[in-house]
């Protein structure tokens, strides 16, 4: 089963979606599962991972509801307040969702770098395991040295780093990124999204050879067996057709061998998100 491990639905509401501003207007609109099915069709996608966009409980259950009439999206990451004193009695509940497989919290946008590391965070996070629950790290490369001393605190907890921590591709810096993907792909709970990568090159000028540096690294420092592929649909039409995104990645592995794509486009997800047929 091929799967796009990352991508997004949502009614536009240009107050709480206030992040989708007028330069990405092809996006201020509705996105529902009848929008990509089709699309995902055509590109060989089986199946999907719907993500969070908004921080609330009422985004969590819109994305259920969504998975429960829709077969081929097979997994959701919803959001949870993992600060909230009874995250306990929460987590068991949610439990219940068999299609709910993890959280995320954007924090890429709060204005405290070292957010993450807050005691209440902490603790929110330390119980995920508890009850099966996976975590999307969502974070500009300003945070890669701040994630590691987070991971470090869960060994045993399922990680996936998402959009390969958006590298400033558009400006072409890499070394700093570099350095510290490295650093951080050394904690072997912690996956990588290939996703999310030409919304962080330039827009209308982006090329594959721009980008391909930025897989090499990744490729190079978490392998085929820790790596999904996702689309970030619909962002990513801010910059790129869904079949340019799939037709990166189709191109950076045209020589692995057909376990290797197998794990890249779908087996690394399954099992990351527990995701059956």
């Amino acid at each position: 089963m091929t799967i796009d491990s990352h991508q997004h639905f949502w009614t536009f509401d240009p107050i709480r979606d206030s992040w989708i501003t007028d330069d990405m207007s092809v996006i201020q609109r509705n996105f529902y599962p009848e929008d990509l099915q089709s699309t995902l069709q055509q590109n060989g996608i089986d199946a999907c991972v719907a993500v969070q966009a908004d921080q609330s409980l009422a985004e969590t259950r819109f994305l259920l509801d969504l998975a429960a009439k829709n077969n081929f999206v097979k997994a959701v990451v919803g959001w949870i307040d993992l600060q909230a004193d009874d995250i306990d009695e929460q987590l068991s509940e949610w439990k219940s969702e068999k299609k709910l497989a993890g959280f995320r919290h954007v924090l890429q946008a709060e204005p405290n770098v070292d957010y993450m590391l807050r005691p209440n965070f902490l603790r929110g996070i330390s119980k995920l395991k508890k009850y099966g629950f996976t975590y999307d790290v969502l974070i500009f490369p300003k945070h890669l040295a701040t994630a590691q001393k987070f991971v470090a605190q869960f060994p045993d907890q399922p990680f996936v780093l998402d959009h390969i921590a958006k590298p400033y591709i558009k400006a072409g810096l890499i070394d700093e990124w570099e350095r510290d993907i490295k650093a951080l792909s050394k904690f072997e709970n912690l996956q990588c999204k290939v996703s999310g990568i030409i919304t962080e090159a330039d827009w209308e000028n982006w090329t594959y050879e721009q980008i391909k540096p930025y897989l090499e690294v990744v490729f190079d420092a978490f392998g085929t067996g820790r790596i999904m592929f996702g689309s970030d649909w619909p962002v990513c039409l801010v910059a790129g057709e869904y079949s340019q995104v799939k037709e990166i990645i189709d191109t950076y592995t045209k020589d692995f061998s057909a376990s290797e794509k197998a794990k890249v486009f779908g087996e690394n997800a399954a099992k990351f998100y527990e995701i059956s047929e």
